[in-house]
């Protein structure tokens, strides 16, 4: 089971990027200097803790749900505002920065294949930091962070050589919530030097094929044939560095679970046929949302891997990162109905 601790509290505060995506469907990538068509286009939330936080209302989380972090005074952030308010997402640590544009980016996705570039404007996020959320204001349960790498006030190391997230998070569960990060798929060498010293803080980790290789050093496959014991293997070592409860480990293959305990749990992916594929933007929080409800509610771990699956499949069908995502019922009934790939390849061992 997972189970997310101190029932007395209720709903989830997601804090970090808070960011509009400009998501433009292309035909083809070009080489440099060579010209691509604009075959679509759409602007939508973007960044973890407000994909999340969208998806969580698609889903019909019945839970509060809070956004803390900044944006600029400026339409995009006026933007993000009223869109959280419209979802029913609480506002009142989201907050609005002066002299600082709202973080955007321009998200490139491929037509025939759905992989996606992204073109970044840090903006308000890169001034994030532990002075904009109050834990003594809310009674949420648990508290999402992200995505680290990509908050540069927060990735800042102290004198002690310790990011400003670890203190974040450790004031976060001081303060009675369970926490969650996710990092950004950064091509650098930071992630030892900002990330592991972060871990013994972290209840639930969420990270790619791609950013699990970067923290253990195991290499996963990305690309090739995945074999699912790989990503055991890598989520057991993250655990030995020192996250509390659960690693999620996620690709396009599937997703991988394994808890302290010694639960571990092998979910394939949704057998989506390609022509429904619309862009892949956001698929990676959208699976992080369907654990996170599990999470909350106290589900079994196969059954939020389940949703968090079909959450991530619903997404694929729609360019934005959350305009795809459906309520629980119809998510799972979606994931179900189209079936899973290698579905005996499933596998389960622990509690």
């Amino acid at each position: 089971m997972i189970a997310s601790s101190n029932s007395d509290r209720r709903g989830l505060l997601a804090a970090g990027n808070f960011i509009v995506d400009h998501v433009k469907t292309i035909d083809v990538w070009p080489k440099q200097d060579a010209l691509a068509n604009i075959v679509g286009e759409v602007s939508a939330n973007g960044g973890s803790p407000y994909n999340i936080l969208i998806n969580l209302t698609k889903l019909g989380a019945a839970f509060p749900l809070q956004a803390a972090g900044c944006v600029g005074a400026d339409a995009n952030g006026a933007f993000v505002r009223e869109h959280c308010r419209s979802a029913g997402i609480a506002v009142g640590q989201l907050h609005e920065l002066r002299d600082a544009a709202t973080s955007y980016t321009d998200v490139m996705t491929v037509r025939s294949d759905g992989r996606r570039t992204f073109f970044h404007q840090r903006g308000a996020n890169a001034r994030f930091g532990r002075e904009h959320v109050d834990f003594t204001v809310t009674r949420a349960r648990h508290f999402h962070l992200g995505y680290m790498l990509l908050l540069d006030a927060l990735d800042a190391l102290d004198d002690a050589g310790k990011p400003g997230h670890a203190d974040l998070l450790a004031r976060a569960r001081a303060a009675g919530l369970t926490t969650s990060v996710d990092c950004v798929s950064e091509e650098s060498d930071r992630f030892a030097s900002i990330l592991l010293g972060t871990l013994p803080e972290v209840d639930l980790l969420f990270a790619n094929d791609f950013e699990a290789e970067k923290l253990t050093g195991l290499r996963l496959g990305r690309g090739e044939e995945v074999e699912p014991e790989q990503f055991r293997r890598a989520a057991a070592e993250l655990l030995r560095l020192g996250v509390r409860q659960v690693v999620v480990i996620h690709a396009p293959e599937g997703v991988c679970a394994v808890t302290k305990s010694g639960e571990a749990r092998w979910q394939p992916s949704v057998a989506l046929p390609g022509r429904m594929i619309a862009g892949a933007a956001g698929a990676g929080d959208a699976l992080a949302a369907g654990v996170l409800y599990g999470w909350h509610e106290g589900w079994p771990l196969e059954r939020a891997l389940e949703l968090g699956t079909c959450a991530a499949a619903a997404s694929l069908t729609h360019a934005s990162c959350s305009e795809g995502v459906r309520t629980v019922e119809e998510s799972l009934r979606f994931g179900r109905e189209l079936g899973f790939r290698g579905a005996g390849q499933r596998w389960s061992t622990g509690n």
